[in-house]
């Protein structure tokens, strides 16, 4: 059975520059989003966790969504994260992502309030109800506080417009067993299990190490389509040094690509990273280029024109 990709396989969960005053810097944006499918990204998912999309407004948000869905026109899936923790401003969001121009939408479950399952059930078919577009859904526990346990997914696998999940649960097991069963596209949103999940199945991933090492994650999607698995393997662990130092160094990694991309502040709550740790990032960085041979800079004001 062909796995169904319907945004693709690598897509990068997209940062969201800043000025240095910290507006929206929809220029950059632009660039960093061709830069991005010139270096092999099929999709790119704006307005996540990674887009700083909790400190973003609403019109921010959906003038995001326009400017990078006209510079990178058809060349690339434009998927735009709209889930928050009410069903409702959800809903107002999906509808103003798809009058953008986007391709797909990213719905997380919603967060704190912390709702049981059928409600869970609920408040996805509502959102995709809301609209005539795809919709991706987002399975991260460990920030939201409730899962979409695999016997949720599987009743949702039977709405039309439910196509994919991201899948950061940390269970493999559970994933599998929806893929056997399903023809949900499974996207492996935490990089250690990018290469786990697409070989019982999956999809692809959506990686915010995509940021600044779009082709070598890819790299390893096409090894092993290709059939060369110990390939894969090796350029898999390759990369493991800098996605450990981007995703489990204690910073989050909104913060650790932005600064490697020098793409401008965060936004608060959050601090940029250090001298230290951005030494250490910039080394990591530099060393999977000299591994895995030198495959264009991400586009950074300090490292190619942002």
């Amino acid at each position: 059975m062909t796995t169904p990709r319907p945004f693709g396989r690598a897509l990068c969960a997209m940062i969201t520059p800043f000025t240095d005053s910290g507006e929206l810097d929809l220029d950059a944006a632009a660039r960093l989003a061709v830069h991005l499918v010139s270096e092999g990204c099929d999709g790119l998912v704006l307005n996540g966790t990674t887009g700083e999309s909790p400190t973003t407004t609403d019109a921010e948000k959906t003038a995001l969504v326009r400017a990078v869905r006209q510079a990178v026109g058809d060349s690339a899936a434009v998927v735009a994260g709209v889930g928050s923790a009410s069903t409702r401003h959800t809903v107002e969001l999906a509808r103003a992502a798809e009058q953008a121009g986007a391709d797909g939408l990213l719905v997380v479950t919603p967060y704190y309030s912390r709702p049981p399952q059928d409600a869970v059930e609920a408040h996805f078919r509502n959102v995709a109800d809301a609209t005539a577009l795809p919709v991706m859904l987002y399975d991260i526990p460990g920030r939201t506080g409730t899962r979409i346990e695999p016997g949720t997914v599987l009743r949702l696998a039977g709405h039309p417009r439910i196509v994919a999940v991201k899948d950061c649960a940390y269970d493999l097991l559970g994933s599998a067993k929806v893929i056997a069963c399903t023809s949900l596209a499974y996207y492996s949103g935490c990089e250690e299990l990018n290469l786990p999940l697409y070989a019982v199945g999956g999809a692809g991933f959506v990686s915010t190490v995509a940021n600044v090492a779009p082709r070598q994650l890819r790299a390893v999607l096409d090894a092993y389509d290709k059939g060369a698995t110990a390939e894969a393997t090796r350029l898999n662990g390759l990369t493991l040094p800098l996605a450990e130092l981007m995703m489990a160094s204690g910073l989050p990694g909104t913060v650790t690509a932005k600064a490697l991309l020098d793409a401008g502040p965060v936004r608060e709550p959050l601090q940029p990273a250090g001298r230290e740790a951005t030494h250490g990032l910039r080394v990591a960085y530099e060393e999977l280029l000299a591994e895995s041979g030198p495959a264009g800079g991400p586009p950074g004001r300090s490292l190619g024109g942002v």
